[in-house]
């Protein structure tokens, strides 16, 4: 079983700027839907015991500084990581002017959910519990995707996420829930607020102090990894507890 280390320091450094791209565990995956093929960043650690779907906000993709940081953090406790573009370049292209793809959350929980079942047969990860980590509208989609995916899904993660974008699924989501925010994104607290409000599983909604929507203010996104990486050691089967 995995044993918790504490995170790598990081100094005066923005974590967005460090080098994560070039981890060792990392290797390019491409995941068939109905439609279009999805490509994927998958890292797994050799004593992995769970792996973290990554879901994407607008305009964002699996090189998302962010989200790589977050998946950096995770991949030190011992997660399985799968950073995924859920948009084709094409589409990412056309969403790019009319913005068409961004709020479709139904498509893009359905290839979350293709995802998903993807991890579940794949050689690296078919033994691996799995959450969600989402963004933005990713966030949405995520829980969507969760309330398709009840057995499957351990527990999920939405920073600066719209929730409130999941609707209906909201209160068939069982796996437990984290919803992190800045604390000066004012709308978007409110719409996590009523979200929570309608989900039946254990859900907490984490304000972070100072942080803007993008978490850009020195100290924030490390707070955000550091909750996310508490949250999935809590609530993912075979994880050690925290010290």
């Amino acid at each position: 079983m995995h044993r918790w280390a504490p995170m790598s320091r990081i100094g005066d450094r923005d974590p967005r700027e460090l080098p994560y791209s070039q981890d060792r565990l990392e290797h390019t995956i491409s995941i068939q839907t109905h439609h279009v093929t999805l490509d994927g960043t998958l890292g797994v650690p050799n004593d992995a015991h769970g792996v973290i779907l990554f879901a994407h906000g607008s305009g964002s993709s699996r090189f998302s500084p962010r989200n790589r940081f977050v998946a950096h953090v995770l991949r030190e406790v011992g997660f399985g990581t799968l950073l995924l573009d859920l948009l084709s370049p094409e589409e990412e292209a056309v969403d790019d002017v009319t913005g068409q793809h961004r709020f479709d959350i139904a498509m893009l929980a359905y290839r979350l959910v293709v995802a998903i079942d993807w991890l579940a047969r794949s050689s690296e990860t078919e033994q691996l519990a799995i959450g969600l980590f989402g963004a933005s509208t990713g966030g949405g989609a995520a829980l969507v995707a969760a309330a398709q995916r009840r057995t499957s899904v351990a527990a999920v993660v939405s920073r600066g996420g719209r929730p409130d974008l999941a609707g209906d699924s909201l209160p068939l989501v069982d796996a437990p829930t984290l919803l992190l925010v800045g604390e000066r994104d004012r709308v978007v607290i409110d719409l996590n607020e009523r979200a929570a409000a309608l989900m039946r599983a254990t859900v907490r909604l984490e304000i972070i102090p100072r942080a803007t929507h993008l978490f850009e203010e020195a100290g924030t996104l490390e707070q955000v990894a550091v909750s996310a990486r508490d949250w999935f050691v809590r609530y993912m089967p075979g994880q050690s507890p925290l010290p």
